[in-house]
């Protein structure tokens, strides 16, 4: 355990919930009869925080800290404002390139893509704020520390983010089974924003639906996809391919 990713106490985390802290998850004492810890519930599913009620056990970790049945994880990096990120980029770069992942749970997945996003040049990584996998101790390892030099956005939700991204001139393509036309097919020289879909379901149709077009990866051989972490890596050198970048060491 680091304590300094995390806070104990039900009025520390009440305080920090408040004060709009980058949380990651919350664990409380189940059957408590504290009423703040619904306090602390309520704050967070404002937040979109997830919550825990655990049995006494999980809290011997901690039983050197005052903890009153209450523990917040905090994020091990500091994460980015969306929107402006967004302008920020949208003023210096003419053909920005954003990455959207659409419920990747795996860590070992996110942190290999934070790496090949961050030497391919993503402008900055949107992630919804439920759902996805934290960027925890094994997502910095596996980013090779990518995670700490890439502009990482959480959102509440993603369709909010693809609405603006649209709405900023920001083509959506969207990496699918679900389409007959091949990525190679596609025009990626251009302001971008890829959307990837998670590990098993892949994107939402609630989310496809917005793409404004969709591509896919030639697949030869009997299985029927490639894991997430290279699929990704494979559509984001297609994009450098385009913009003819010269790739130097």
């Amino acid at each position: 355990m680091e304590e300094s990713h995390v806070i104990f106490g039900i009025h520390s985390i009440v305080e920090a919930l408040r004060q709009g802290k980058d949380i990651e998850k919350i664990i409380l004492l189940r059957d408590s009869d504290n009423p703040k810890l619904k306090e602390i519930e309520g704050l967070a599913e404002q937040n979109t925080i997830k919550v825990s009620y655990v049995p006494i056990q999980k809290f011997k970790k901690y039983e050197q800290l005052n903890h009153q049945g209450a523990i917040a994880h905090t994020s091990k990096i500091s994460y980015s404002d969306f929107e402006e990120t967004v302008e920020k980029v949208l003023e210096i770069k003419e053909k920005p390139l954003f990455l959207l992942l659409d419920g990747i749970t795996d860590v070992r997945n996110l942190g290999a893509i934070l790496r090949t996003a961050e030497c391919t040049g993503v402008d900055a990584v949107i992630l919804p704020k439920s759902g996805s996998a934290q960027v925890n101790n094994e997502t910095i390892k596996t980013s090779a520390g990518a995670a700490f030099n890439i502009p990482i956005c959480k959102v509440n939700h993603l369709k909010d983010a693809l609405f603006y991204l649209k709405s900023s001139g920001v083509e959506i393509v969207a990496v699918t089974e679900k389409t007959n036309t091949s990525v190679y097919e596609l025009e990626l020289n251009k302001p971008l924003a890829l959307l990837m879909g998670g590990e098993g379901e892949g994107i939402q149709p609630s989310i496809l639906k917005m793409a404004d077009v969709k591509g896919k990866l030639p697949m030869l051989g009997s299985i029927e996809s490639l894991n997430v972490s290279v699929a990704c890596g494979v559509i984001l050198y297609e994009c450098l391919r385009q913009q003819n970048m010269t790739i130097t060491k």
